[in-house]
């Protein structure tokens, strides 16, 4: 695919998701579609009480717009043969995962949604939440099977494992752990999507190395969007993508993962949502324990110990005194020498 149609793709979507903010800030204000602050965290957040949620829509719009103008641009222009297989194999792929994108986004939309009438911080219950993405995941694994994609090989790294039939089970549960954990940093000004645009960034090179031209172009449109989104999210935000854009994007990088078969890859290129969602499974798991420990000695309830300060890890730092600005940097930083890691293995197979 052109250099210049991917780029292209990329800076329609930074401007319609930077220019749309003009309209769509002011709109959720009019609604009251604020956020609300839980009183468990930092107490400096309390400043942030009422900042409109679902600015995600500006990414979520810019990135399927500039989707379809760089795809029918690159079509038009002779870039793929419309009559072979392989060129509608991989334009529904690339359907497959826009449609799991934005149908994850839609649980987050509802979620945003209940959290703004109510005006509470707790939107849909976590098993109505698993029980959507879990059906939402076995249906991107059964059309990609449909697609041709039947292997049930794992990549890890430097050899590969045939898990037969319980390659499905292993890949809903990789799905959802992956989209989850993207929601989940996004916690403070900046940071999702700072983070989004280096991952989506190193899976453009890596998909378009594997010869995954559309969703190369993809994912190079989500981190366009993510640029147009951080005019009006970088602290102090003006906006929060609500779980409405980071499940959007949660999805869309889970979806172009299994879509292009990284595998472990993915989890090198996304180390950054994997160990801020590992530490909230410590966190838990620790506290939990010690609790039980705790209760077993004195018959007291609900006190164990925590390893951080408070989790998600980014908000352990936030509370070590880091500033947001911060936080964005080191995490991009460390976010963008695993992503080139993961972009060496493929292109060098270092």
């Amino acid at each position: 695919m052109p250099i210049w149609v991917t780029m292209g793709a990329a800076v329609t979507a930074m401007i319609i998701a930077g220019l749309g903010g003009l309209w769509l800030i002011p709109f959720l204000r009019k609604i009251h579609f604020g956020q609300t602050i839980l009183d468990i965290g930092p107490a400096w957040h309390k400043a942030k009480q009422g900042t409109p949620i679902m600015g995600g829509f500006l990414f979520i719009v810019g990135s399927i717009a500039a989707t379809v103008i760089g795809y029918s641009s690159w079509r038009i222009f002779g870039g793929a043969d419309p009559t072979a297989a392989a060129t509608t194999n991989n334009a529904l792929r690339l359907l497959a995962v826009i449609l799991f994108s934005v149908l994850f986004s839609a649980i987050g939309f509802a979620d945003d949604y209940i959290k703004a009438v109510k005006k509470q911080n707790l939107g849909l219950n976590a098993k109505q939440k698993m029980a959507a993405q879990l059906v939402l995941s076995i249906a991107l694994l059964g059309i990609l099977y449909a697609l041709g994609d039947r292997a049930t090989t794992i990549d890890l790294l430097f050899w590969q494992v045939d898990f037969g039939i319980f390659y499905y089970p292993i890949m809903v549960v990789f799905i959802i752990y992956l989209s989850n954990a993207v929601n989940l940093t996004d916690g403070i000004d900046g940071l999702c999507g700072t983070v989004t645009v280096v991952a989506m960034l190193c899976l453009t090179v890596i998909c378009a190395t594997l010869e995954y031209l559309e969703l190369s172009l993809y994912a190079m449109t989500i981190a366009g969007g993510c640029l147009g989104f951080l005019i009006w999210n970088l602290h102090p935000a003006k906006c929060f993508m609500g779980d409405t854009g980071s499940m959007y994007l949660g999805g869309a990088f889970a979806a172009l993962g299994v879509a292009c078969r990284m595998h472990l890859l993915l989890v090198l290129v996304g180390m950054v949502y994997v160990l801020d969602a590992l530490s909230v499974v410590l966190q838990v798991g620790y506290f939990k324990i010690t609790a039980w420990q705790h209760y077993k000695k004195t018959g007291e309830k609900g006190v164990g110990k925590r390893i951080f300060k408070m989790s998600p890890v980014h908000h352990h730092f936030e509370m070590c005194k880091w500033s947001e600005y911060k936080i964005v940097i080191v995490f991009a930083l460390f976010g963008l020498v695993c992503g080139l890691l993961a972009v060496c293995k493929v292109m060098f197979g270092a």
